[in-house]
């Protein structure tokens, strides 16, 4: 039997990190569990079919907001400016900070999505790789840490692939015997 009645420390999750850190298939487990509704922050960032196609700026951070007003959610992302616009309304922050390398290595399994090209695909892996040395970017570590600081309510650091895991399996396990 699923938990439906989960703690107010997970009504609304947020889940940052690098791309590839495993940020989609954290909130799809959580998700599939709480039944909560889970917005992808790619997904309000790109234009629908315009892979690499960024949305107006004022709709993007209007339906961030509009999302996070929502009583139950899940949302995932990397972009620090849209986990920003709703970070008041988040009551548990996860943030999964692995090594770049290991954020490749997932991306380069999963392949090309959303229609993107080889050249796109090359930088993205690139544009990954640099995720602790960028500077004056709300989508780097940096930023990152400073959100997590920042926010005074439940909040963990996974670091590794095991951590991201063991932190969903532990959950799991705790509302399931909740629920019995």
């Amino acid at each position: 039997m699923a938990f439906t009645n989960a703690s107010a420390a997970f009504e609304r999750v947020l889940i940052m990190g690098n791309g590839g850190s495993g940020k989609t298939w954290l909130a799809r487990r959580l998700g599939e569990q709480l039944r909560h509704p889970i917005t992808h922050l790619d997904d309000i960032h790109w234009e629908p079919g315009g892979y690499g196609t960024a949305r107006d700026r004022t709709l993007r951070d209007e339906m961030v907001v509009a999302a996070a007003a929502a009583d139950r959610w899940i949302m995932e992302g990397v972009y620090g400016q849209l986990v920003n616009l709703a970070l008041n309304r988040v009551t548990a922050l996860i943030w999964i900070d692995l090594p770049e390398e290991a954020c490749i290595a997932n991306v380069k399994e999963r392949g090309i999505q959303g229609g993107g090209t080889q050249t796109q695909f090359i930088g993205l892996l690139k544009w990954m790789a640099e995720y602790r040395t960028r500077t004056n970017n709300w989508n780097s570590f940096d930023a990152h840490a400073q959100l997590y600081s920042a926010f005074s309510g439940s909040k963990w650091v996974l670091s590794d692939r095991k951590a991201v895991t063991l932190f969903a399996d532990s959950l799991l396990l705790a509302w399931k015997i909740a629920d019995e």
